[in-house]
């Protein structure tokens, strides 16, 4: 089984840049789907990005489309979350998780995903 370990994470200021990674042991990406999912406090947990099934999309909530890329590196086994021009309300714990079932129209949902990662925060000062 896949076990996921997030890392990059930090505080930043408006208008910066941050690469968060996710690495996988135990197995390969392959044709898992990797969704990148966000929470806020007193908030619930929400959808960011997604790479479906090992690449066949990719596809971002509306929220970071144009900010935010997803990209895989197979060698490391590491799919990373490039965020740009980063704002307070992108302030969260950014989780990565990974499912074999998920089809295209449940990867926008948390409840489809089986692995998690434990999380990085991410704090953006105005």
């Amino acid at each position: 089984q896949v076990q996921l370990l997030e890392s990059g994470g930090g505080l930043v200021q408006t208008g910066d840049s941050l690469r968060l990674s996710c690495a996988a042991s135990g197995r390969t990406f392959g044709r898992l789907t990797v969704g990148w999912f966000r929470q806020a406090p007193g908030k619930e947990r929400a959808f960011v990005a997604s790479i479906f099934r090992g690449g066949q999309s990719t596809h971002f909530a509306d929220s970071v489309k144009g900010r935010f890329s997803m990209s895989t590196d197979n060698g490391k086994n590491t799919v990373y979350l490039q965020m740009t021009d980063l704002k307070p309300e992108d302030t969260a714990v950014y989780s990565c998780a990974t499912s074999e079932r998920a089809i295209w129209s449940s990867q926008f949902r948390a409840d489809a995903y089986d692995t998690w990662g434990q999380g990085t925060q991410v704090t953006v000062s105005s």
